[in-house]
C-alpha cells in the first residue's frame, strides 16, 4: 500500500493567530516520520468567504471556484490533524466555515486534533467530534492538548513544553493506523 496522505490543517485565520506556529511545529514533527507523507494546509491560503454555494454540500455539486479548489485539495488526502484555536468553549468560525464546503472530500478517512487555548482547547476538539461524526470522519482519541498559559511565552509565542511532542506522535500514530483502515475501506468501496 502507498504511503497515506495526511494534511495538517491550520484553522485559525485571525491576524497575529497562533495557529501557524502550533501548524508549523505539528508539521516539522510529523516529518520526522517515515510512515506517512504529510502536507501542511492553511484555510487562509483558500480565501474561502462564508459558505456561498447554492447547493448543499453533500451533493457534490460545487459551483465556485474557490469551494473546487478547496475541495480538490481536500480530496487528496486519506487523513487530516486538524490544528484548531479554542474561541468562547469551541472551535473557530473559519475553520467550521471551511469544514462545512464540503462533505465527500471528507468521507471515511481519518482526523486527529490539535487544540489550544486556555485550557488546551479541549472544548474546540469536542465540538469538532461532533461535527466529524456527521462527514463519517473517524476521530481518534489521543489528542494534543497546548495551554496559551505553559506552551506559549506571553501567550503568542509558542514554546511547547518537553511531553507535547511525544503527545503529537502517540496522535499521528492513532491517526495513521485509522487511516490505513479507512482507506481500504473506500478501495472496497469503489471496486
Amino acid at each position: 500500500m502507498s504511503k497515506l496522505k495526511i494534511a495538517v490543517i491550520c484553522g485559525s485565520t485571525r491576524p497575529g493567530r497562533n495557529g501557524a506556529a502550533v501548524a508549523k511545529w505539528i508539521y516539522e514533527v510529523a516529518q520526522k516520520r517515515n510512515d506517512a507523507e504529510f502536507e501542511l494546509v492553511d484555510i487562509q491560503d483558500y480565501h474561502l468567504p462564508m459558505l456561498d454555494e447554492q447547493l448543499p454540500p453533500s451533493m457534490g455539486q460545487y459551483s465556485q471556484p474557490h469551494t473546487k479548489a478547496w475541495a480538490a485539495k481536500i480530496g487528496s488526502f486519506d487523513a487530516f490533524v486538524f490544528v484548531t484555536p479554542e474561541y468562547n468553549h469551541g472551535t473557530c468560525g473559519a475553520l467550521k466555515n471551511a469544514i462545512d464546503f464540503l462533505f465527500k472530500e471528507w468521507n471515511d478517512k481519518a482526523a486527529g486534533f490539535v487544540g489550544y487555548g486556555g485550557s488546551g482547547g479541549v472544548r474546540a476538539v469536542e465540538s469538532l467530534r461532533l461535527v466529524m461524526g456527521e462527514l463519517k470522519v473517524a476521530d481518534v482519541r489521543a489528542q494534543v492538548q497546548l495551554s496559551l498559559f505553559t506552551d506559549f511565552e506571553k501567550f503568542s509565542i509558542f514554546k511547547p513544553g518537553p511531553t507535547k511532542e511525544k503527545s503529537v506522535n502517540d496522535m499521528l500514530d492513532e491517526v495513521i493506523r485509522w487511516g490505513a483502515a479507512l482507506k481500504n475501506v473506500r478501495e472496497a468501496v469503489a471496486v
